[in-house]
């Protein structure tokens, strides 16, 4: 990681720009494979199977008997995981879902808003080297909870053709059960223009590289709604002289080792918090499975030192973390200062990680600086808010003045005679 010694307020917006892989052309080819699959559809999309994935596939759609067989692949103590983990987060979205009274705004005129759900929605779920399945927690809970109609799930399947057990033990727990064998910009471009064997959806949402996220751009542009332009996974740490450089450590692993275009960011007000808790990176990185990766994203990784924790804090805006950790005995005297970041986390023991499997709250948030004006999914993101009103007689009385003078200021005497003949009646 490189280290910056309080660095001056005009330096902080460069400090705060995200690494990016060399991407030459990229949209380009986005924009080829998305032309390719609502063109060719399935012939497409079989044809990029076998480009990305490797796999010769005779169909897209997950069998009933590959559910089946993955069901009993999943140990029983994983199984056990997710269930819990399916409660905690059943339980805090399910708090979400609050009624909307109706208002008498003046004597005569009520208006309420009603929650719809989106009738069908496509979930992307990562494969690759660490299948996402807890992902599907974070998307498939809420979509159930609202009543979207449709729900369909896009993962890419191993060079075999088969799909991760896990992957198809947690979508059958939460009866999912139409999931495609796709991946990728492709597996995007499917959803959003539908083909022979994947149907189009409303919204798409999940998590994904550069190449998944610019196709995920890419088509809202064209008309498909999707959750957020969410990228490579990061996460921003502020400890004090309290923080505890082991956790601290191992928080800042625990997303580097996502991906290499993955970015880690420490700052302190404490040098030797900030020292220590480099060196302990160090020496878990040894042990770390995925080292190769984590050391790759470590390289575009800072650590950065400030005067005070109020530095900290402001830098911490700046940069808009997907996850924010305030590693602090007195982290919650911090929370009202925040006011960009997807999720954050309080205190020395309130780990990342709980929030990416267990703890209740979405993993599905804004990066490469969205936080700014972007929330993490929750259910509001698979609902539509429908306004509703009733006016009678009395209500259309006591504003239809002030609707035709706001109409005839405006030319627009269509609308004021729609007020008008009503009230001559």
């Amino acid at each position: 990681m490189k280290r910056y010694m309080n660095p001056p307020k005009d330096s902080w917006f460069k400090l705060a720009q995200r690494p990016t892989l060399n991407l030459d052309n990229l949209k380009q080819k986005i924009e080829s494979i998305l032309s390719d699959i609502k063109v060719k559809g399935d012939e497409a999309l079989h044809s990029y199977s076998q480009l990305f994935d490797k796999a010769e596939l005779n169909e897209f759609l997950v069998s009933q008997e590959e559910i089946k067989k993955a069901c009993k692949e999943v140990s029983y103590n994983l199984k056990t995981a997710i269930q819990q983990a399916a409660k905690n987060i059943k339980a805090f979205h399910s708090s979400q879902l609050r009624p909307e009274n109706k208002t008498m705004v003046t004597e005569g005129i009520q208006c309420w808003r009603k929650s719809v759900a989106i009738q069908k929605v496509g979930l992307y779920i990562p494969g690759g080297s660490a299948p996402l399945f807890s992902t599907i927690l974070m998307l498939g809970i809420p979509a159930k909870l609202v009543g979207c109609d449709e729900i369909i799930i896009c993962t890419p399947p191993n060079k075999n053709g088969l799909v991760d057990a896990s992957i198809l033990f947690t979508a059958k727990f939460l009866g999912i059960t139409k999931i495609y064998k796709i991946g990728g910009a492709q597996a995007i471009a499917a959803m959003s223009y539908g083909t022979e064997s994947i149907p189009a959806v409303n919204k798409i949402f999940g998590p994904g590289n550069q190449y998944v996220t610019l196709a995920k751009q890419l088509v809202q542009q064209q008309g498909t709604a999707i959750d957020m332009p969410a990228g490579p996974s990061e996460v921003l740490i502020v400890a004090d002289e309290t923080g505890v450089p082991e956790f601290i450590a191992a928080d800042l692993l625990s997303q580097a080792e996502h991906g290499p275009d993955s970015q880690v960011i420490l700052v302190s007000n404490d040098l030797t918090i900030l020292n220590q808790s480099l060196k302990e990176i160090n020496k878990q990185l040894e042990v770390l499975p995925r080292k190769a990766i984590a050391t790759k994203a470590l390289s575009n990784s800072k650590a950065i030192l400030f005067d005070n924790i109020h530095d900290c804090i402001s830098f911490s805006n700046t940069y808009a973390p997907e996850h924010l950790i305030i590693a602090s005995k007195n982290a919650q005297n911090l929370e009202d200062s925040i006011v960009n970041a997807g999720s954050v986390f309080i205190g020395n023991y309130s780990c990342e990680a709980a929030g990416d499997y267990a703890s209740g709250t979405n993993h599905t948030l804004p990066t490469n600086g969205y936080a700014k004006q972007y929330s993490g999914v929750s259910t509001d993101s698979f609902v539509k808010k429908i306004t509703f009103q009733h006016i009678d007689k009395k209500g259309l009385h006591s504003i239809g003045e002030t609707i035709e003078i706001m109409a005839t200021a405006e030319g627009l005497i269509g609308h004021k005679n729609a007020v008008t003949l009503r009230l001559k009646k």
